[in-house]
């Protein structure tokens, strides 16, 4: 395709290696969805191209001759060189001998592949190109870079962005001879970017391990409280369906990874016992590992939820592939065997004969649109009776000596009945099975 925009900068060029593993529709939606990846870094999205490969390990990862395709679109600044791999021997062209008058116009000065390329394939293309080249991985480890807020987030986001950049540092610097005087003397330019990579690494994970106690900590404080975790793909709709269920102002945005940092806020209208409710990262096909990894503190506020609410977004024709890669992640954290009801968020964008076909294929499902205050309500009312149904009643006879007692008591129980005599004041309560535990032992103390 000929590009048409004009020159500016952090004009984008996309491109989809097709595979046998890995092509026709499924290669369209993932290159739909690298565009809003894109777009969310804040890069404009000027043409598309794509090529089929037996793999993507080829030296260049693409044909010469797409390779020189490509560089006319990018301003002809690198230089392309004849090679022979294993898969294809591709013909040699010299762009360089092409008047300028006949190329297209030229307007993309970054190119981003929808897949990951190996340090030395990324160097190659960008030396073929003369454009900076990001791979998948590259484009979201930059966006979740560019969205941490909180301490633990930026630890875990900072360790998967190192991770990823150490073999590039050992590529792109080889060769380097150039040594370093006083502290270090000896050692390459190479060599010590490495070691301070390590250093940095080292002293992260010992800064994570000491939040993630603290985490550890808060969560135990709210085991006795009964939790609900927002889970689904990026862009679902969760942190709107946050703010609905729980009345807060948490961030919403229609963008990929809005939410990196976990909340959590009280269920509302309030109840007693309170609910807890917690808004998780999102999710994305071919997450990076070391992402995955990263966040298994995170992602803790769902293996430890009473209820998960898988969210999808159910105006998305692809929600279903999204909601298998939800599964995979939850999967690999260990959150299997959890409470789970499935949100057909964003109802309001479906017509009724939608809304009636989902119900049938998903019986078990709630339609909902987090816009709709009737959707909101029979959600709270479901969370809440779910919550009820782990709940013991007991009766519990207060001397009027032990004060403050009852207080707490309102505050953090369910009371259905009270009944008051000469010396005490009997209350029947409904509550977790810790939070009963607890008062026992109170009572036992007074």
């Amino acid at each position: 395709m000929q590009l048409t925009a004009k020159p500016s900068l952090n004009n984008a060029l996309l491109i989809s290696v097709c595979t046998p593993e890995f092509r026709g529709e499924e290669a369209v939606e993932s290159l739909a969805e690298l565009a809003r990846l894109v777009t969310t870094l804040g890069f404009k999205v000027v043409g598309t191209q794509s090529q089929n490969q037996s793999s993507t390990n080829r030296v260049n990862v693409l044909g010469l001759g797409k390779l020189a395709e490509i560089a006319q679109l990018t301003g002809n600044k690198g230089v392309i060189e004849a090679q022979e791999d294993e898969d294809e021997l591709d013909y040699d062209l010299d762009i360089t001998s092409v008047p300028s008058d006949n190329l297209p116009l030229a307007c993309a000065d970054i190119v981003v592949f929808d897949c990951d390329l190996s340090p030395s394939q990324l160097r190659n293309v960008e030396n073929q190109l003369g454009v900076e080249v990001y791979d998948r991985t590259g484009v979201i480890i930059e966006i979740f870079s560019r969205h941490a807020r909180t301490k633990t987030a930026k630890l875990q986001v900072e360790i998967a962005r190192l991770n990823y950049v150490a073999p590039r540092l050992r590529e792109t610097s080889t060769g380097d001879r150039e040594h370093q005087m006083g502290k270090g003397a000896g050692e390459t330019t190479l060599e010590l970017n490495r070691r301070n990579v390590r250093d940095q690494l080292a002293e992260l994970r010992r800064q994570l391990v000491s939040v993630q106690e603290e985490m550890r900590g808060r969560r135990t404080q709210r085991s006795e409280n009964f939790c609900v975790a927002l889970v689904g793909y990026t862009n679902a709709g969760k942190s709107s369906m946050m703010r609905a269920i729980t009345g807060s102002d948490v961030e919403g945005e229609n963008k990929l990874f809005a939410t990196l940092d976990t909340t959590v806020r009280a269920l509302f209208p309030i109840t007693h016992p309170r609910i807890l409710v917690s808004d998780t990262v999102g999710f994305i096909k071919k997450l990076p590992h070391d992402l995955v990894a990263s966040f298994h503190s995170t992602l803790a506020e769902a293996h430890d939820a009473s209820l998960l609410l898988y969210v999808v977004d159910a105006s998305d024709p692809s929600f279903r592939k999204q909601l298998d890669v939800v599964h995979e992640v939850l999967e690999e954290v260990g959150v299997e065997d959890s409470k789970k009801l499935l949100i057909l968020n964003k109802s309001d964008q479906l017509s009724a004969e939608q809304q009636a076909e989902l119900m049938i294929e998903f019986p078990e499902a709630m339609l909902t649109s987090a816009r709709d205050p009737k959707d909101i309500a029979k959600l709270h009312k479901y969370i809440v009776g779910i919550s009820e149904e782990g709940m013991l009643q007991e009766e519990i006879v207060i001397p009027y000596t032990a004060n403050g007692i009852v207080g707490e008591i309102r505050n953090s129980m369910s009371v259905t009945k009270e009944e008051y005599e000469f010396d005490h004041i009997k209350l029947t309560v409904r509550t977790s099975e810790i939070g009963l535990a607890r008062l026992k032992k109170k009572m036992l103390d007074l």
